[in-house]
């Protein structure tokens, strides 16, 4: 006797295929939403208490990213500029800017600015800026070309595959420490060459054990 009707087969194949291909459909959306710029941030610009613009300050006005970031060669931390920094300019020009009364306002009191991070990695993950700038790795490798950037954003996701990629092949990425801050830089034609000559004379490790950014 007969149970089930010959089409039972067919419905069941048809069910198995239909709910592979709704998982993969599901995984495929999750992996894009989790690259996408909703969950990365990746250029979205944040809002600031005053609209700085890199462009101007670095293309324009040709100012050196360690005027402001005073720390980046030799801490931790790239530093955020303190108010002081601002008005070292601003206290001579565009004095009465209403634009910048935030930053007036924060150096008569003498309370901070309060930025709002653009780059913000996770509490566990150890990143030295000072280590990378020594080793030859440029701002715009990792920030982008902030000097193409009226308002700051995000330029890569700061995932942990993203980073293991250099760190797996730094001869890709690595430059002559003399061209570190020059946003202008573009790898030469004979990048796989230098690269290695490079490594081997900053003496760069190939580390991508897990200790090395999570301790």
């Amino acid at each position: 006797m007969q149970i089930f009707h010959r089409s039972a087969n067919s419905i069941s194949r048809v069910s198995i295929i239909g709910g592979v291909l709704l998982a993969g459909a599901v995984l495929a959306l999750a992996y894009t939403l989790d690259r996408g710029s909703y969950i990365t941030d990746v250029h979205v610009v944040k809002a600031q208490p005053v609209p700085f613009s890199h462009k101007h300050h670095v293309l324009d006005d040709g100012i050196d990213c360690r005027y402001c970031h005073t720390s980046v060669e030799t801490s931790a931390s790239a530093g955020i500029p303190a108010t002081e920094i601002c008005m070292s300019c601003h206290s001579q020009i565009w004095t009465n800017a209403q634009i910048l009364e935030p930053v007036r306002a924060s150096y008569r009191s003498g309370t901070s600015l309060e930025w709002t991070r653009v780059h913000d990695l996770p509490d566990f993950v150890y990143f030295n800026h000072s280590i990378h700038v020594n080793k030859g790795i440029g701002c715009s490798t990792c920030h982008g070309h902030v000097e193409q950037m009226p308002l700051m954003y995000k330029e890569n996701t700061l995932y942990m595959n993203w980073c293991v990629n250099c760190h797996r092949q730094p001869e890709k990425y690595i430059r002559p420490r003399s061209e570190v801050f020059n946003m202008a830089y573009e790898a030469p034609s004979n990048q796989a060459e230098l690269g290695k000559k490079l490594v081997a004379e900053y003496h760069v490790q190939k580390l991508t054990d897990c200790a090395t950014c999570h301790r």
